[in-house]
């Protein structure tokens, strides 16, 4: 069964679309782009060449990706979802097997001109193939188990691939967000409640095995448990990024200490500044005020996308809406969780900020499906 094909409604054509563009929503994206050029410019002390000037050539081209993307009829993107699913999972057994090694993990593909990293196309591609599956699915068997198994099926084997790597960030991300769909599709709530109820038994059967028989961890995976819960246990080693993360976020203070000010981030004592922990580098020399306006901003990109998956009729516009909306949010909210101490170190970017080129080109891909849908939705 297939709900409402959007070629059977009035939808705009040729140079009309650009009218019907979600402009608030593209001029919110490149606000937040702008805040990374200038803290990329400024972790570089000043030097635009080093990070700001390739981030800004990479959200150039995402930029012209986006609206190819936006203008190409949501049929289209309809039609390839399971095979942009099963390319993504091709690439990341690629990389299982041949991928290029960086900072003791195997993520990306070397192609000389670009390091393409698989795992971040298979979180764009897993929506859309969630999306694909429930448009085509009657509403009546969504939550049946047999029709549950199956889009489980889909979101553990890309995420146990990205775990071998590995890329506990992303896997984190993949399940999140498949979750979120298969959620907005109408699943029972029961299953996320078994789900959330066999985590917690997970995690307590973790600590109460500790230095027993049936001991679940080995002991050195413990001793990372007790770091993250307490970082002075060793500062100087597991230790030294979060409690480095911490000083920044602290001394920034209401107002912060200024642009290009920050001691913590100009004398490189803040690990992967200009990455995971730019946001520290934000706060440090921003301070409250500055960290919030950036919070403002992703609260109304997710306020604009969550509006335009309201008002779509389309099914499956409204799904690939709704998680990639889900994708952007995850993304800064565990990085942010993540900086302050909140949860463990995995390596997420905070989204359109951070130096990056296949997370910034992905992401600004997925704003265009958004677009898509809202471009191409039923009139």
């Amino acid at each position: 069964m297939s709900f409402m094909d959007p070629t059977h409604s009035q939808t705009p054509r040729g140079w009309r679309k650009i009218f019907y563009v979600n402009w608030p929503l593209v001029l919110l994206i490149t606000a937040v782009a702008c805040f990374g050029f200038l803290m990329l410019y400024s972790v570089a002390g000043g030097d635009i060449s080093r990070w700001a000037q390739p981030q800004i050539t990479r959200f150039s081209v995402g930029m012209v990706v986006m609206f190819i993307v936006a203008f190409t009829p949501l049929t289209f993107w309809r039609s390839v979802s399971l095979l942009a699913y099963v390319v993504g999972l091709a690439l990341l057994l690629f990389v299982l097997f041949f991928g290029s090694v960086g900072m003791g993990a195997q993520r990306w593909i070397d192609l000389g001109f670009f390091q393409l990293q698989p795992s971040e196309l298979m979180k764009i591609a897993l929506v859309m193939a969630l999306a694909l599956y429930y448009d085509w699915l009657p509403p009546e068997k969504v939550s049946h188990f047999g029709f549950v198994l199956i889009p489980l099926a889909m979101i553990v084997i890309p995420a146990m691939m990205v775990v071998r790597q590995p890329d506990l960030g992303t896997a984190i991300l993949l399940v999140a967000s498949g979750g979120v769909v298969m959620f907005l599709a109408g699943v029972s709530y029961w299953y996320f409640i078994a789900a959330f109820s066999a985590g917690v038994g997970a995690v307590t059967a973790v600590f109460m095995s500790r230095g027993a028989s049936w001991q679940l961890l080995n002991n050195y995976q413990y001793k990372r448990i007790d770091t993250f819960l307490d970082p002075s246990l060793d500062p100087l080693g597991a230790g030294y990024h979060i409690t480095q993360s911490k000083i920044a976020l602290g001394s920034g203070g209401l107002s912060g200490r200024g642009f290009m000010q920050g001691p913590q981030s100009q004398l490189n004592f803040l690990p992967e500044k200009q990455t995971d922990f730019i946001f520290t580098t934000l706060a440090e020399e921003f301070g409250y005020v500055g960290t919030t306006f950036l919070l403002i901003l992703y609260s109304l990109i997710m306020i604009f996308a969550i509006s335009a998956a309201i008002k779509n009729k389309n099914r499956f516009g409204a799904l690939l809406i709704g998680g990639v909306a889900a994708t952007f949010f995850f993304y800064f909210a565990l990085n942010m969780s993540m900086v302050m101490g909140l949860a463990p170190v995995v390596g997420v970017p905070l989204p359109l900020v951070s130096y990056g080129g296949s997370a910034m080109l992905v992401l600004l891909g997925g704003f265009g499906l958004i677009q898509s849908a809202h471009i191409h939705r039923p009139k």
